[in-house]
């Protein structure tokens, strides 16, 4: 069976009513078939503002459904086709761990002392209590202005769940790293002296993407030798060794656009999700565009021609993506800043 071939058709048959979004860590076959790609963000304003689809059809992790979900239409269905396709870095910060750092935090500094903010790659539960103690969401691409506008309304940002792009962001507003703490929820106050938790105006949680801690420095040094001149541009979510040895640093749609916008002729190794590098490289062969290293995000991997094609098949179906109305309120509150931000 031509799985495409018979995907296409249903998109057909549905027309309007449908929308299918795919993040750009999609498999080649799943990208090409959306109607729209793009980051996390990009795709959840982009079925809030598809006003005749009655199903959202989201080929991405869970969160991204979610985050679709929270900002979708009275008249309008969230389909997921894998539920299993989740995120490790959300899984990072259970929000009954999140709440008791927030509580131990508030004790030492005071509840109005900090401001939480949290990455887009979470679930809609640790959205909602960021949204609830007045914080925001932002993404890769706006991180740094949210720590700015944290810090202008209080005096230190705790920030979920991915420690990398919180340091990163941390340095390119020019705080200092012995102001900049890390907090593990396996430890007893996070690990961290009270005395160093009073001065931060950073508070890190401990997690990670693993797509993009597997960057090192080593790779960009191998990178700068075997292409003489290339420019190495990497995801924020990598460790600040690798970012600051790289030639620029920013989101995936900044990624994108990096590749789009230089000259024929140019040279760009890239450091995130295989995937995406690779379809820019087929998309753009009048420059070159490699891998810094195969990275491959294997929940990302989970949805396929075969699933996406079930899925539509049993319209609305199972896959329908539920949250408690409280979740949602208080997610969209934290999402909503960002936007005024």
């Amino acid at each position: 069976m031509d799985f495409v071939e018979e995907i296409q058709k249903l998109k057909d048959k549905w027309g309007k009513e449908l929308i299918l979004l795919a993040h750009h860590y999609q498999r080649h076959e799943i990208a090409d078939l959306g109607d729209r790609l793009g980051d996390s963000y990009e795709l959840a304003r982009a079925a809030s503002q598809a006003g005749e689809a009655r199903f959202i059809v989201f080929c991405g992790v869970r969160f991204m459904a979610e985050a679709a979900e929270v900002l979708r239409r009275e008249s309008q269905m969230v389909v997921h086709p894998v539920a299993e396709a989740g995120c490790p870095l959300a899984d990072f910060a259970p929000t009954g761990q999140a709440q008791e750092a927030w509580d131990y935090i508030a004790g030492v500094r005071g509840g109005d002392a900090v401001m939480p903010l949290v990455y887009m790659n979470s679930s809609a539960a640790l959205k909602a209590m960021v949204g609830r103690y007045g914080g925001s969401v932002c993404t890769s691409s706006n991180a740094g202005r949210a720590f700015e506008w944290g810090l202008s309304r209080r005096e230190a940002v705790f920030f979920f769940p991915d420690e990398h792009l919180g340091r990163n962001s941390a340095k390119g507003v020019g705080i200092s790293p012995e102001h900049v703490v890390l907090w593990d929820p396996q430890k007893k106050g996070g690990g961290i002296e009270p005395g160093a938790l009073k001065n931060a105006k950073a508070i890190l949680w401990k997690g990670y993407c693993h797509v993009h801690t597997n960057f090192t420095p080593e790779d960009v040094h191998a990178a700068r030798e075997r292409f003489p001149g290339a420019r190495v541009l990497v995801h924020p979510e990598c460790p600040v060794e690798v970012t600051s040895l790289a030639d620029g640093a920013g989101s995936t749609s900044y990624l994108v656009k990096e590749v789009e916008n230089a000259e024929p002729g140019t040279t760009l190794v890239i450091g995130t999700e295989v995937n995406l590098v690779t379809r820019l490289a087929r998309d753009h062969q009048d420059r070159t565009v490699v891998p810094l290293k195969d990275s491959l995000c294997h929940d990302m991997f989970r949805i396929s021609p075969e699933s996406l094609l079930d899925s539509l098949r049993s319209l609305p179906g199972p896959e329908v993506v539920t949250l408690p109305e409280d979740v949602k309120k208080d997610a969209k509150l934290a999402l909503e800043r960002m936007l005024s931000i």
